[in-house]
């Protein structure tokens, strides 16, 4: 993809953490020579984590994440460090920012263990170095950092930099470059699943809910990883899909759907032709789908009075028939009979506490990147709550759970 079409979830996430007047801001300022980020001396001039794509070389596709000082006081402040804290679900590498005329400090190092903890990779940036004389005289630099790391025990790179004076900036990028292990996600979306040559039929219903004039991401994505295979895609409506199929010449060798017209579906293509939908796809995709598929089975034991939570990642202006708080409540109440009480999240919202919910069910997690995702697993299975997803608990209660997934050997065999 170009880097204006690249999404957000596809790009790495570079979190930049720090106590108040740091130089958070000035840092991002520096890395992408631009003046993106708003700099005062005013503390607590970023009041919410702001997001900004870019392309930083060598890279390639990024998102900079600029967060509220760690340090923040008052009630409306511990909200807003609470806010930071909730950015590190989502980051593939810390910038944890620090005055190099203050050094480490009790909040740095408070933020220094949830980094440890949450495993991921960090550098150690002392910004205004240009305020030390020593430090202005170039050598010293490396120098300082490795005493830095050596007292201090961290297994964390160290530099010493100025935003304000461009110091060391081009040497952090370096460092930043080296410090993410760029691997591959364990399974492509679709790539593998398709050979060259092949039809895959794509169902996208057009209705009142559907975005004017474009389709979703999923379906974007979707559409091109069947190109990168070599294969075929057929995007239809639902209503045109036994027209389509009859047209077409030959059998498509998958179909997939919009979750929400699985059992339409399901009725309307051969037995023999592979089925699933992209929200299963993206389950797969961002990782975890067995741990999905199990967690389905907990819909066939809620009772009355129950809560379950439905989780989705991005925030849109919900509409009359809305998928997550409308068509799922309606059909899970029939499935089961029982009398469920359902509470909603969308966008960066997920509860720190599960404890009182008998089931999650997640949205295919599109918008969000796969470290984010596989945290939300992580907290529902650490907390021993099954967790499933739109796509497989519909296809769990139309009964056709396991022809959706035989597409993935690894997975139906486990049914």
């Amino acid at each position: 993809m170009s880097l204006n079409a690249t999404p957000a979830s596809e790009r790495i996430h570079i979190g930049i953490f720090g106590k108040r007047n740091a130089g958070k801001s000035s840092l991002i300022n520096a890395l992408t020579g631009q003046n993106l980020a708003i700099v005062s001396d005013v503390s607590g001039t970023t009041t919410d984590p702001v997001y900004k794509a870019m392309e930083l070389l060598p890279l390639g596709p990024v998102v900079l994440i600029d967060t509220p000082g760690i340090d923040d006081e008052g009630e409306l402040g511990k909200l807003r460090v609470k806010k930071s804290y909730q950015v590190l679900n989502k980051t593939d590498i810390v910038l944890l920012v620090c005055s190099a005329v203050e050094g480490i400090t009790e909040e740095e190092q408070k933020l220094l263990k949830q980094i440890e903890k949450k495993q991921i990779p960090c550098i150690l940036v002392m910004n205004k170095a240009d305020l030390l004389e020593e430090c202005q005289k170039g050598q010293q630099f490396k120098e300082r950092a490795e005493n830095a790391a050596s007292k201090r025990g961290q297994k964390i790179p160290v530099l010493w930099v100025s935003a304000a004076k461009n110091l060391q900036i081009r040497e952090l990028k370096e460092k930043i470059a080296s410090g993410i292990e760029q691997k591959k996600p364990e399974y492509p979306l679709v790539e593998d699943l398709l050979e060259m040559g092949d039809f895959a039929v794509l169902v996208v219903p057009i209705d009142k809910a559907a975005p004017k004039g474009r389709l979703i991401l999923p379906q974007q994505q979707t559409i091109r990883g069947v190109l990168e295979a070599g294969a075929t895609a057929v995007v239809v409506r639902d209503d045109e899909l036994c027209d389509t199929l009859q047209n077409l010449g030959k059998k498509p060798k998958l179909v997939i759907t919009d979750s929400q017209v699985f059992g339409k579906v399901a009725k309307e293509i051969p037995s023999d032709v592979m089925l699933t939908s992209f929200s299963i796809l993206f389950a797969r995709y961002k990782g975890e789908l067995e741990v999905q598929v199990r967690g389905a089975k907990a819909l066939d034991h809620l009772k009355n009075g129950d809560k379950v939570l439905i989780c989705e990642g991005c925030t849109h202006h919900r509409q009359c028939g809305d998928i997550g708080t409308e068509k799922l409540p309606n059909w899970i109440r029939k499935h089961t009979g029982q009398e469920i009480e359902f509470h909603f999240t969308s966008g960066t919202e997920f509860p720190m506490n599960l404890s009182e919910y008998r089931m999650i069910i997640h949205c295919g997690g599109c918008m969000l990147n796969e470290r984010e995702m596989k945290y939300r697993i992580a907290c529902a299975q650490d907390a021993g709550i099954p967790i499933t997803n739109y796509g497989v608990a519909i296809a769990y209660m139309n009964g056709i759970l396991k022809r959706s997934v035989e597409v993935f050997p690894e997975i139906w065999k486990t049914l």
